[in-house]
């Protein structure tokens, strides 16, 4: 399977999972995770089977409950927009109220921290 170009760039490989890769988005500020289907030519959620789509939910879930044990955050947010990369990749985010952009989407906005190497680290230990 080969993922986008642009997904490669802003993120950083955390774990394979069951159906999906796991990468960490490159943000300063928030815990934000992006799931690949490890399914090649996946544009829409419905180019996956029923018994695939069943596994990225099991992906969903797991990455989510693993954020909300280590980031405690006041809201999950799980999204798939794919109007800029088409390639189906889901958003995983942990929000908080005082957050850059809540309670607004925080889509287009930007970190005010620069992420830093030791975040995907960390985060490689909490998924293995």
């Amino acid at each position: 399977m080969e993922i986008d170009k642009r997904i490669l760039k802003d993120t950083v490989f955390i774990k394979d999972l069951q159906i999906s890769e796991l990468r960490l988005l490159k943000d300063g500020d928030l815990d934000w995770f992006v799931l690949v289907p490890k399914v090649p030519g996946t544009i829409e959620l419905i180019d996956l089977s029923l018994d695939e789509q069943e596994l990225l939910l099991r992906d969903i879930d797991r990455v989510s409950r693993i954020l909300k044990q280590f980031s405690n955050p006041d809201k999950i947010n799980i999204g798939a927009l794919g109007n800029m990369v088409p390639q189906l990749h889901i958003h995983i985010i942990a929000r908080y109220k005082s957050d850059r952009a809540w309670p607004n989407a925080v889509w287009g906005t930007k970190s005010k921290k620069n992420y830093q190497d030791y975040m995907a680290k960390e985060w490689i230990q909490r998924f293995n």
